[in-house]
């Protein structure tokens, strides 16, 4: 398939590097040079320097011919003006990244959808929906739901009570658990399991399950399910504005920002939220503001390392859930590795909606979730296809994937190495990053 992207800020350059290693045909659009020339020297894609609004720009870049458009400049404006022209002049399916939530209405779509934008992009609030997600669920790092909540795909971090700790995976097997552990976390790095591998203190284990066996794992795991009502939350940023819209009133929040004209802006927005106007790196401010009975604690500012370090110092003060936003992805795993429960990651999000939109053409069929290094992805067995020529332990899958689960007929369920999938069956993948290409070719 061939990508071109407009734009190599963060989200950009990050995208690039990850679809140039599934082995996508990529062109990069900036108009700075000095941005495209690091990733120009070291991933397999190519780079052009331009303006994405300039026709002359798209069609050299290779627009006319390219099967998807990505405009992810931080400027909606051009972004939007950028897809329109593409599609125009031959791209097939745009993609905008936008920062007005108004444009996300569905009354509003189909206008951008008359002048040739398909998908809009609003990172923050993606950012958000992970949010209310987490704090709905405290217990969990990480919760996926596929095929409409069929399947689950669980991570959670162990700790001394959960009773897995020691546990080699084969020993689980023999037990007929009602979840299959899909990969492990490890500090830095991914693993694909096989049933000689221990479960460690501090590993985070990706379980997928079904709905009606969530509360097993809460057992296994040595976990409590608590509700969450008092949130504090630091730094006025859009996605705590959009936090407290999806919200819904299900929890009382108070928002700290230090800048006096952001506090105006979130009086307006958030009308029954407590605005602080105060810093919240001051542990005074913070004592002051009751965070000691909050339940929760959400960092959001600019900064990953504020974020990361008030998180850790809302632990001291006995707050049970706390939730950073970490844009450098290399102190992700240095996050996860710390007692600061769940990070969110913008560049991820956006990454996970993308890769969506590249596993079909007709992207109901399919889902992805993209990690630090690896990926989710729901796909579609197709008549014929390699996935569908046996039981799974006749397969020869490659350890660099695992089969978490499917679902037949509207039913989830998980899979066994006896196990033999249908033609039809949506089945979840756990993959590790840059296998998703290899992955996808067995279901065609």
């Amino acid at each position: 398939m061939k990508i071109v992207i407009a734009g190599a800020g963060e989200v950009g350059s990050h995208l690039a590097k990850l679809l140039s290693f599934e082995n996508q045909d990529i062109v990069l659009v900036d108009k700075d040079a000095s941005k495209l020339a690091n990733i120009d020297a070291n991933y397999n894609l190519m780079t052009y320097v331009g303006r994405p609004t300039s026709f002359q720009t798209l069609r050299e870049a290779g627009v006319e011919t390219c099967d998807l458009f990505i405009a992810v400049t931080p400027y909606e404006t051009t972004n939007v003006v950028a897809c329109s022209m593409a599609k125009q002049i031959g791209a097939g399916k745009t993609v905008a990244r936008i920062d007005n939530y108004e444009f996300m209405n569905n009354e509003n779509r189909e206008y951008f959808r008359t002048i040739g934008v398909d998908s809009l992009i609003y990172p923050e609030f993606l950012a958000a929906q992970e949010i209310i997600t987490a704090l709905k669920r405290p217990w969990v790092r990480h919760w996926f739901e596929l095929s409409n909540g069929e399947i689950l795909l669980v991570g959670v971090k162990m700790r001394e009570l959960s009773k897995l700790i020691g546990l080699q995976l084969k020993e689980l097997a023999a037990l007929q658990p009602t979840f299959h552990i899909s990969a492990i976390k490890r500090r830095h790095n991914t693993i694909i399991p096989r049933g000689d591998d221990y479960i460690k203190l501090n590993d985070i284990l990706y379980f997928t399950t079904t709905r009606n066996h969530v509360d097993d794992l809460l057992e296994i795991c040595g976990k409590t399910n608590y509700d969450v009502n008092k949130v504090m939350i630091m730094g006025g940023s859009r996605i705590a504005i959009r936090t407290v819209d999806l919200a819904d009133n299900d929890y009382k929040f108070k928002i700290i920002e230090q800048n006096l004209d952001m506090c105006q802006v979130l009086a307006e927005h958030c009308p029954d939220c407590d605005i602080v106007h105060a810093d919240a790196r001051d542990i005074d401010v913070l004592r002051e503001e009751g965070l000691d009975e909050c339940d929760a604690f959400i960092a959001l500012t600019e900064s990953s390392e504020t974020n990361i370090l008030a998180c850790i110092m809302a632990k001291e003060f006995g707050v049970a859930k706390t939730i950073a936003e970490v844009e450098n992805l290399q102190l992700i795993s240095e996050a996860e590795g710390l007692n600061i429960g769940t990070t969110i990651n913008k560049k991820l999000l956006a990454s996970s909606t993308i890769f969506q939109l590249l596993l079909d053409a007709d992207s109901s069929t399919s889902k992805c979730h993209s990690l630090t290094d690896a990926e989710v992805a729901e796909l579609e067995a197709r008549p014929g296809s390699k996935i569908t020529r046996g039981a799974v332990k006749d397969l020869n899958l490659s350890r660099e994937m695992t089969i978490a689960g499917l679902v037949r007929d509207g039913e989830g369920m998980l899979v066994t190495g006896n196990t033999v999938i249908q033609p039809g069956d949506h089945v979840v993948v756990f993959c590790l990053a840059g296998s998703l290409h290899k992955v996808e070719k067995l279901f065609y």
